[in-house]
């Protein structure tokens, strides 16, 4: 098979992925679409190596994750995540559901490793399968290499319609309350959305700042993420990646970087795409025995993970007082993160109402708490979390 047919073949199985998710108001996944077309092909006529053969070998995928993640950290505003403490609060308590009931009942049902393998992947997304993926191939686990992949890929039907119910629920108490006087729009302060950026730079002409300076100084700070995971390995095992978290937070708030530096550098939509391609390059080694055998724990651990979520969120809730549904809603962030977070709840804030007005004050209320939940549970800890799980495969 040449390059360009390759090219070709995977990413028309991504954009029929798209199409389907955006016909179906994501309630069927993109992921899952992509993924069945992946294993198909893999059945019959892909070659096991059309992902690289397309142009994406292992050490590009590499190379796109430090990019990534440190770019992830440049999205983290600090004053943001203050105003939203009880989100916070409520997101580490959904997590801390999923990994008690995991590993309470879990590893009742499962071994500890398939457990391991799970938790990360279900509080987070694509980074932090991919990590526990690598870690478990490199420990000779090939079905839970696979494993990690495909609970990636499963955990937003559950997600994607509860969300859905719980917010569609929220909403309707809000907009009652709004409609009897009892409610008013928030008012959000932008002044730290748009931070001095680039303060180290200040004083450079802004036409310097070029696609390759900014990729420059990402590739940088994801050097020095690598170089120090290195220089502390004789003394404690960090992954990088989670370097690469913390090294972004720290260079933008420094000024070192800007914002969202990647999709500033016109290069984020390609990095997603080769990013999404190496994940499902996982599913090569999938064969239609290894997945019946990957059924029941995938359908259990999700289940349990889902249970767990809505336990600890609910207790939470309660105490900050904030609505169960809104908590459960805000824990759910973790099973798909940005940007079905945004997508999910403006779909329910336009299904509840034609008023504009009615709609502003519903997205002041709703849209930041899921968006700073899906950022703490995917973004951060999924990361840290992988960090951690995988040193012990």
């Amino acid at each position: 098979m040449s390059q360009m047919l390759a090219l070709v073949l995977v990413v028309a199985i991504l954009f029929i992925g798209d199409l389907v998710a955006v016909r179906t108001k994501a309630w069927i996944p993109s992921v899952f679409i992509s993924a069945v077309l992946f294993l198909l092909g893999y059945w019959t006529f892909f070659p096991q190596d059309i992902v690289a053969l397309a142009g994406v070998p292992p050490v590009v995928a590499t190379m796109l994750i430090y990019l990534l993640i440190t770019n992830m950290g440049t999205l983290l505003s600090v004053q943001e995540l203050i105003r939203q403490w009880k989100t916070i609060l409520i997101s580490l308590a959904g997590i801390l559901g999923i990994v008690v009931i995991l590993f309470g009942i879990g590893t009742l049902l499962f071994d500890v490793q398939t457990v391991l393998v799970a938790i990360p992947p279900l509080v987070g997304g694509i980074v932090s399968a991919l990590i526990m993926s690598e870690g478990a191939a490199g420990a000779g686990l090939t079905m839970l290499s696979v494993f990690a992949i495909v609970i990636y890929v499963m955990q937003g039907f559950a997600g994607y319609p509860l969300t859905s119910f719980v917010l569609k629920k929220e909403g309707k108490m809000l907009l009652s309350k709004l409609r009897n006087g009892e409610l008013a729009e928030k008012s959000e302060s932008k002044d730290d959305i748009k931070q001095q950026e680039l303060k180290l730079f200040s004083k450079m002409p802004e036409k310097y700042n070029t696609d390759y300076f900014k990729f420059f100084r990402l590739a940088i700070v994801g050097y020095l993420a690598y170089l120090t995971s290195e220089l502390l390995a004789p003394l404690f095992t960090i992954s990088p990646y989670v370097l690469c978290l913390l090294f972004g937070v720290i260079a933008t708030s420094i000024g070192f970087l800007e914002r969202q530096v990647l999709q500033k550098a016109n290069g984020f939509g390609f990095a997603i795409l080769a990013l999404m391609l190496f994940v499902f390059d996982g599913l090569k080694v999938a064969t239609p025995e290894m997945m019946m055998d990957i059924l029941y724990p995938l359908v259990v651990c999700i289940g349990l993970g889902v249970i767990g979520m809505y336990l600890f969120s609910f207790f939470m809730g309660k105490v900050l007082k904030v609505s169960k549904e809104m908590a459960f809603a805000i824990s759910l962030t973790a099973l798909y993160g940005f940007p079905a977070d945004y997508i999910i709840t403006n779909e329910v804030i336009v299904s509840l109402t034609e008023d504009e007005k009615e709609r502003e004050v519903l997205t002041s209320h709703m849209l930041p708490p899921m968006l700073v939940g899906g950022f703490i549970s995917v973004t951060i800890v999924s990361v840290i979390l992988a960090g951690i799980f995988v040193g012990f495969l």
